[in-house]
């Protein structure tokens, strides 16, 4: 049996993508993707791969079953609520103040994940990474070592759930005997994934510092923000330096979302359309491989 972590030979025997569409960590932002794919399936632009990270697996994952617009808002719509994370686990509270005595392991977690699995799994069923239309890899990250993981066999609901594990938040997903973790703790925005692609188009957004440091938590996000954008910079940078055609989109948005604001997801999908239509020069120039591209925002 192949293992999942890694390609096998049947996958690394097709052919290489032409075009990889690559949706990194940003919560319910990231459904920006999905006014992306809109765009360019109007201007006849189809990816052949789809890479999807932490949050942006989620809205990926719709984009790689071909599914239309209303479709994918539905079901994004039930996966992606506060409510996943208010279901609070009656053993984190000792497991946290008497870390012995509550049996404190590498497994914490604060929430019970039952509801985001069902949704999952309502929504994807038995559906399988290598059966999709659209080849689909989505990231994690390895908790015992830190390295990112890249997932491209079985469950769908495996990987999503595993690229989804917020470290606290949810307990790790095993797959292949490996204890798997958020993909945004290894790389935000993960073009690495798409190596093999002629060129990228990497959709992405900054980690949102807060706006007051009141309380220890809030002194926390802003450190781990800070992290991850540096982390998600630093790894662009080193992809356009090895060669990666890239084009980098970041959504400009007027006003302050927040992780689950679902209520702004039309509003985000519409800024991913307009974020796509003001670069379509740029995507055009990046597959024609034209030396030169006008700056991408």
């Amino acid at each position: 049996m192949h293992s999942p972590l890694s390609p096998s030979s049947h996958l690394s025997s097709l052919p290489e993508p032409k075009l990889a569409l690559v949706v990194g960590s940003g919560g319910v932002r990231s459904i920006a993707a999905l006014g992306m794919a809109e765009v360019l399936a109007r201007e006849g632009i189809r990816p052949d791969l789809v890479v999807g990270c932490s949050a942006g697996a989620l809205f990926g994952t719709p984009i790689a079953l071909g599914m239309p617009m209303a479709d994918a808002l539905r079901i994004a719509t039930t996966l992606w609520t506060a409510e996943i994370t208010q279901t609070q686990r009656w053993r984190a509270i000792p497991q946290m103040v008497w870390p012995r005595w509550g049996r404190f392991d590498a497994d914490f977690s604060l929430r019970d994940d039952r509801l985001i699995l069902a949704r999952m799994q309502a929504a994807f069923g038995d559906l399988r990474l290598e059966d999709l239309p659209l080849p689909l890899r989505i990231t994690a990250t390895d908790a015992a070592t830190g390295t990112a993981v890249v997932l491209r066999r079985g469950r769908v609901v495996d990987a999503l759930r595993a690229s989804v594990a917020m470290p606290f938040m949810f307990a790790p997903q095993r797959v292949d005997g490996r204890r798997l973790v958020d993909g945004f703790v290894s790389d935000p925005l993960p073009v690495s994934a798409a190596s093999d692609a002629h060129a990228v188009i990497a959709l992405g957004f900054e980690a949102l510092m807060p706006q007051r440091v009141n309380k220890p938590s809030r002194m926390l996000a802003q450190v781990t923000s800070a992290m991850t954008n540096n982390l998600m910079y630093a790894r662009l940078a080193s992809a356009e330096a090895d060669g990666m055609r890239l084009l980098r989109v970041f959504p400009q948005l007027e006003r302050r979302v927040s992780l689950f604001d679902t209520a702004a997801m039309p509003y985000l999908v519409e800024a991913g359309r307009r974020a796509t239509e003001a670069l379509l020069p740029n995507i055009i120039a990046l597959l024609e491989r034209r030396p030169h591209l006008a700056a991408a925002a």
